[in-house]
């Protein structure tokens, strides 16, 4: 899981010390490892016999989505931003496809004149809509149907994607008025389908599952006479986020994959997004007080649920490191951010050397989900974005001061 090292009790990321890190830019700041990075990604693509496509909602800055085009991802996107944000970062379009619940008809419109792989459809109201939009728009376009087979990835309720009372994907009893919807619809190409049931899986069994009801399904399209060319089993691959926590093997989802998709007529395809960047990302945060509050000792950072909202959403554990760990005397904190919120915790009764203000902490594992769902709440400002490559570090993301943030709103005439 780690991707510090350290020398001298110091500690590192790719031969660059954190602390010139932080001298060089203001925290709270996220520092990403292109080699843990890179080691994920081909560790992945060597396990498995199939096509990846990087879920850019895990970590949208463009230096990391191009980073995954150099190393052969295309895009699996869900939005018309995030869209944008791979063509900008040089994605082949037609290596992106198009995913997402609540499209309208001006995103569809906008993914079909960039000539996307494909859309992933997820109601039989979008396969009419995208016939409609191909009509007037004089074209025919590749679609994918994204099936929910109601599988419980046995992950928590807010990542859960598969089951039949999830938003997600067309449920697997409505095949015949897909196909009733697909007869209608003379301007879009049935080339694929595909599923996801969540965040997180660690159980072989579900991987399993998924495969057998996918093929089957694949099955039942192709008797139907649609020419199935790509079949997606999603994402959801588990990675660890505590150092003691033992690593899923990816060869046991192998196993289960190849007997599975023996001799099929399709290519198959994963869309994995917090496998690839979840652990090779940090929160980099500063002490900016220490207070005793009814016995708990509270350790106040400028990093906070702004800054990484999981532990307050999800109740998600970050391991958190000391960076001065020169003082042998252990203290128990509760690790708080700034945020006017009694959620903003992000861990508590973690045993640390003692601290002072000004000592840096690092959080663990936050390449995924961190920065890309951050925010300004109380006019704090987003954190910077470093990415750091052999021996050499870079920011790649420079937020808004604060200034520039406040200009943006706009005060009415009447109010002067």
């Amino acid at each position: 899981n780690n991707m510090i090292d350290y020398k001298n009790n110091k500690p590192f990321v790719e031969g660059v010390a954190i602390e010139d890190i932080a001298a060089s830019y203001p925290t709270p700041l996220y520092i990403y490892s292109q080699k843990k990075i890179e080691d994920k990604y081909k560790k992945l693509k060597n396990a498995f016999n199939a096509e990846i496509f990087y879920a850019v909602k895990a970590n949208s800055n463009q230096a990391i989505i191009k980073l995954m085009s150099r190393l052969g991802a295309g895009a699996d996107v869900v939005s018309v931003g995030e869209l944008e944000r791979a063509i900008m970062a040089g994605v082949n379009p037609k290596k992106i496809i198009f995913e997402g619940i609540g499209k309208t008809n001006k995103d569809i419109a906008f993914a079909i004149s960039n000539n996307i792989r494909l859309i992933n459809v997820e109601s039989i109201d979008e396969i009419q809509r995208i016939n409609k939009v191909a009509k007037e728009n004089n074209k025919n376009v590749d679609i994918g149907i994204r099936l929910n087979p109601n599988i419980d990835g046995q992950t928590i309720d807010k990542i859960s994607t598969g089951k039949k009372t999830d938003k997600f994907g067309i449920d697997t009893d409505k095949l015949q008025e897909i196909f009733q919807a697909l007869e209608n619809a003379k301007y879009v190409n049935l080339i694929g389908i595909s599923c996801h049931v969540g965040s997180q899986i660690f159980n072989i069994k579900v991987f399993s599952e998924i495969f057998i009801k996918m093929k089957t399904n694949a099955q039942l399209f192709l008797d139907k006479g649609y020419l199935i060319k790509h079949v997606d089993l999603g994402g959801g691959i588990g990675v660890t986020y505590r150092d003691k926590d033992d690593e899923l093997d990816l060869e046991l989802i192998k196993l289960e994959l190849d007997k599975c998709f023996e001799n099929v007529p399709y290519q198959l395809s994963f869309e994995p997004g917090r496998y690839l960047v979840a652990n090779a990302g940090i929160l980099v945060t500063s002490v900016v007080t220490i207070k005793n509050n009814g016995g708990i000792n509270f350790l106040i950072t400028d990093a906070g649920m702004h800054s990484l909202i999981r532990p307050a959403l999800y109740q998600a554990h970050h391991d958190i490191e000391v960076v001065d760990k020169s003082n042998s005397e252990l203290i128990t904190y509760s690790v708080a951010g700034p945020i006017c919120e009694s959620s903003d915790i992000l861990d508590k009764n973690i045993t640390l050397p003692k601290q002072k203000v000004g000592n840096l902490l690092l959080i663990k594992d936050t390449g995924a989900y961190g920065k890309v769902m951050a925010s300004n709440y109380n006019s704090r400002g987003l954190p910077v974005e470093i990415l750091v490559n052999n021996n050499f570090f870079q920011k790649i993301h420079q937020p808004l001061t604060s200034q520039e943030f406040i200009k943006q709103d706009i005060i009415p005439e009447w109010l002067d």
